[in-house]
């Protein structure tokens, strides 16, 4: 992905490029509208196939400004990545190079395989060295782009359903506010066909297949389509699976309706227990942090494989401890050495992330175990426990 230095020089002066972006510092909007910018070059509509690159240290000229490069400075240009602003997750890298002399900051952003990509919920684009909103036919050749290329599995076509199986209402007045700008919607004047395909929902205007996407988060019967899309909950008195059941519940639907159902389950059976003697005041503590095991839960029907297998995701709560199982191992840059490592995060359903992300299912990408075991150590909980295997993770919590 890197480029080399003379190729880097050579686009630093050019200044017709539509592939560059520059910036003199991270003052006033200059966060925003970077990442605009990779927003725009993830899109690629001029089809370039090749990277677009930000400057951040030099004038529009490309003139280098003297400003510091610092390590805060990568990282807050880093966290554009996983901040949950642009999604899906763009493939960027940043490094400090050193360019004709001078220390400057490089994003280089490749092209996304699965367009459209959005920024607060616009689809940005360059239309020549500057950056502006999709219009109508922009969106639709980056749609139609998206059906060429090798595509994750969760936005692969279901060809056993028909756009009828998506619930029209819930996907204009729940989920398209949700994804899209106010004033986008506003000024939309696209079909529902070519709004479900923007939204990656069906495969193609001319193809309204939904896809497993469609069918997760406004389908109208996902199991009929995807058999292992639920969560299996069980309560148990004891500490293993043939102690006596105190609830149990199958949990399916739309991703939304599910995560809502779990939080009602995690909340119902989380005893709180109050400390009198220790302290002046009445102390109160879950056994466990309701935010800790909503992070596991997300993550597990985030992370989960989709893909040839009908295994829900299981939640065995013993009294003891809880256990939170997901099909589907390690993916991409996170491997058995990296898993619940910071820093190491890839995305199998990066698609989904995307939809969990508007749904304000997830805040930010690739801090959830960070932010569950930081949970836990303030509730007084042991730190989790991962048992990770090639085609399957499950999350062992313990009780305070």
């Amino acid at each position: 992905m890197n480029l080399d230095d003379t190729t880097l020089t050579e686009l630093l002066i050019d200044l017709e490029s539509d592939k560059v972006e520059r910036k003199e510092s991270l003052k006033g909007d200059a966060p925003s509208k970077l990442r605009q910018a990779i927003c725009a070059f993830a899109n690629d509509l001029p089809n370039h196939k090749s990277a677009g690159i930000a400057f951040i240290g030099v004038d529009d000229s490309g003139t280098h400004k003297g400003l510091p490069i610092t390590d805060e400075m990568l990282l807050q240009l880093a966290d554009m990545k996983s901040d949950g602003k642009i999604v899906p997750p763009p493939s960027m890298t940043v490094e400090k190079r050193n360019l004709a002399g001078h220390d400057i900051a490089v994003i280089t952003v490749l092209p996304s395989l699965a367009p459209p990509v959005r920024c607060d919920g616009r689809i940005w684009i360059r239309t020549g060295p500057r950056r502006d909103v999709a219009s109508k036919q922009d969106e639709q050749i980056l749609n139609e782009r998206r059906r060429h290329n090798d595509l994750p599995f969760d936005i692969q076509p279901l060809p056993s359903s028909t756009i009828d199986d998506l619930d029209r209402l819930y996907y204009e007045s729940e989920y398209l506010p949700a994804t899209v700008a106010r004033d986008v919607l506003d000024a939309n004047d696209r079909t529902y066909e070519q709004r479900l395909s923007s939204s990656k929902l069906i495969f193609a205007t001319d193809d309204t297949t939904p896809t497993v996407l469609g069918h997760l988060v406004v389908g109208i019967r996902t199991r009929d389509f995807l058999p292992g899309a639920y969560v299996q909950f069980l309560r148990l008195r004891g500490t293993d699976l043939a102690s006596d059941i105190i609830d149990e519940q199958n949990i399916d639907g739309r991703l939304a309706d599910v995560s809502r159902q779990l939080d009602d389950k995690l909340r119902a059976h989380n005893l709180i227990s109050v400390d009198l003697k220790s302290a002046d005041k009445e102390e109160r503590r879950a056994d466990y942090p309701l935010v800790a095991l909503q992070q596991f839960v997300r993550n597990a029907l985030l992370h989960r494989s989709y893909e040839n297998t009908n295994a829900p995701v299981k939640v065995n709560w013993f009294s003891d401890r809880i256990e939170i199982w997901s099909p589907g191992g390690p993916f991409g840059a996170v491997t058995k050495a990296t898993f619940a490592r910071p820093g190491y995060a890839d995305y199998r359903n990066p698609h989904i992330a995307e939809a969990m992300k508007g749904l304000g299912l997830v805040q930010r990408f690739g801090v959830g175990i960070q932010t569950a075991i930081a949970e836990l150590r303030r509730n007084g909980n042991p730190d989790p426990e991962f048992q990770v295997e090639d085609s399957a993770v499950n999350v062992i919590v313990r009780k305070a």
